[in-house]
């Protein structure tokens, strides 16, 4: 049984390999069959189809982004705000995650149903954030405006292709910026 289930982990990480580095067509059971040197037949005793390797795909990404990375931040003895900044360094840092992540957001861009999903894991991602704001400052207009600018800015970074060229003195500044609750006040607090 536990081979078993070792062999259809396999299908997925090599599934999701190919989603980091063509998008959703590139995810063929074929091609994957090859990568993983087994015959295309054997696909089908862990999957009824294609669609069933997608959903279990999205299932592996969306564990791993989300509740396998709180469990590993939860794990460690971290002070306030160190916790929102690990879980950021575990989802963000360049690697398999972080391009199964973007990948993902691409593929969310033309697919309503893997939209909808990405929209439930940045919903966890948020409310994770927003428990760390809370724990560094108590009013909750700032808490979701810095919990907005962190994960906005965080994503927003990726995509403008910078994180890659700042140092990561940069990347703790941003953070400790975004996470100070004297670093800047908000128009509404006296």
């Amino acid at each position: 049984m536990a081979q078993r289930a070792a062999q259809r982990e396999k299908w997925v990480d090599s599934g999701l390999d190919a989603l980091a580095e063509g998008g959703p067509e590139a995810v063929r059971v074929e091609r994957l069959a090859q990568r993983m040197g087994v015959t295309k037949g054997g696909f089908y005793g862990y999957f009824a189809n294609r669609e069933a390797l997608l959903e279990a795909m999205l299932d592996s990404w969306e564990h791993d982004s989300t509740r396998a990375v709180v469990e590993q931040v939860d794990s460690e003895s971290l002070g306030e705000g160190a916790r929102a900044f690990r879980a950021a360094q575990l989802t963000w840092a360049p690697g398999r995650l972080l391009n199964v992540d973007l990948a993902v957001r691409e593929w969310a861009r033309r697919d309503a149903r893997v939209a909808a999903r990405l929209a439930k894991v940045d919903r966890y991602r948020m409310d994770y954030l927003r428990q760390q704001m809370q724990a560094l400052c108590d009013d909750p207009r700032e808490v979701e405006a810095r919990t907005l600018i962190a994960f906005s800015s965080i994503l927003g970074m990726h995509y403008a292709g910078i994180v890659m060229e700042a140092s990561a003195e940069q990347r703790q500044d941003t953070i400790d910026l975004l996470t100070s609750p004297d670093t800047f006040r908000p128009p509404w607090r006296s």
